[in-house]
């Protein structure tokens, strides 16, 4: 029996739109629009694109002690983080493995938290299980995610609320956009400058309108999202990170508050501080293929006739104008300018481990 796709409040709006909807972590989404993915993310480089990440998973925990109670399954320092900031952090597994990679925010009387929709279902009911009396986890099912992304974003944005453009990276803020009452926060996916934007799903429809109908704002699907945070040495999850990596593995070691690190009292630390110590057996590095031909998940990756490890995430890089891709090695092939063999349909394709982001991220500073 074929799965029923779930759908966001905006569906109605992509397929007017022209969106070629796909399946996605259990939603029908658009991976793009008629102008096509190498334009959406080229248009998201130099001016403003607009998608909707709705599909992710949103919640807050309320009552005092909520950031303590997060540490329990986190080694971000989240105690640290001041009202109106948002942090990235990872959820680790007893094993060392990361649940799931994560944002949260302090909005000051409660935290609100960001999953990935394919994780929701794992995340949310283990955070649950870990919350002490007076601390509660809320699901906010009723709310729509919106992400606009690109130099030109903010700009466009301010036009219709102005405080936005005094927010700074990793900025969080309550505020209106033509009289709908959204959570802003300047974050996002692509690696530009940008803003995501939570919103009652029933305004949902109408905030989308009236950011499309901004001056050099356009839409972008899946595709282009994916073709984004490639190029800014982003991870996906269940691709570049999962269960069986560790954040040392994944080298997202900057994750860790340094508090935590003094303390050790995390899920997985055992590991993640043994990794530390000695190295882990292998690294996730960015891979430059030469050529124009993309390597794409699970390509084997070779030295000296030996396979050494596996591309996770692979693309043809519009703003690079060439290929990229990232994988894990093993620790003594993860120096940048390794060379390496990516086999390809059975062919060697020669490539080099080379340092992420390869294009520079252009955050808010």
């Amino acid at each position: 029996m074929a799965e029923t796709l779930l759908e966001t409040p905006l569906a109605s709006l992509h397929r007017e739109l022209g969106g070629k909807m796909v399946p996605f972590a259990g939603y029908s989404m658009p991976v793009q629009y008629p102008a096509g993915i190498l334009a959406e993310h080229l248009a998201c480089r130099s001016g403003a694109a607009l998608f909707d990440v709705s599909h992710m998973g949103q919640a807050e925990l309320v009552g005092e002690g909520a950031a303590e109670a997060l540490e329990r399954l986190t080694p971000a320092d989240v105690k640290i983080l001041k009202p109106g900031r948002q942090k990235y952090g990872l959820l680790t597994t007893e094993s060392g493995g990361i649940l799931d990679d994560f944002m949260v925010a302090n909005l000051g009387d409660r935290l609100f938290l960001v999953v990935n929709a394919s994780r929701k279902d794992v995340d949310l009911p283990a955070i649950e299980a870990v919350l002490p009396a007076g601390v509660r986890l809320n699901r906010l099912e009723d709310r729509a995610l919106i992400a606009l992304q690109g130099p030109a974003a903010v700009a466009a944005l301010a036009s219709l609320a102005p405080a936005i453009a005094m927010l700074g990276f990793m900025g969080v803020a309550a505020t209106e956009i033509e009289g709908i009452p959204v959570l802003v926060s300047r974050s996002g996916y692509t690696g530009e400058d940008g803003v995501e934007i939570s919103v009652p799903a029933e305004q949902a429809e109408a905030l989308a309108r009236a950011l499309l109908a901004l001056p050099g704002v356009s839409p972008a699907g899946l595709g282009a999202r994916d073709s984004l945070r490639l190029e800014a040495g982003l991870c996906l999850y269940g691709n570049d990170i999962d269960e069986t990596t560790s954040p040392v593995e994944a080298n997202l070691v900057w994750t860790i508050g340094k508090r935590r690190r003094s303390e050790w009292n995390f899920p997985g630390a055992e590991r993640v501080r043994e990794e530390l110590d000695n190295g882990p057996k292998r690294l996730r590095v960015g891979l430059l293929p030469e050529g124009r031909q993309p390597a794409r998940a699970h390509t084997s990756i070779v030295a000296g006739g030996a396979t050494v490890g596996e591309v996770t995430s692979g693309t043809f890089g519009p703003s690079l104008n060439g290929p990229c891709a990232m994988g894990y090695v093993a620790r003594e092939h993860a120096a940048d300018g390794t060379t390496l063999d990516l086999m390809v349909r059975g062919k060697p394709l020669p490539a080099c481990v080379a340092p992420t982001p390869f294009v520079p991220h252009r955050y808010a500073r």
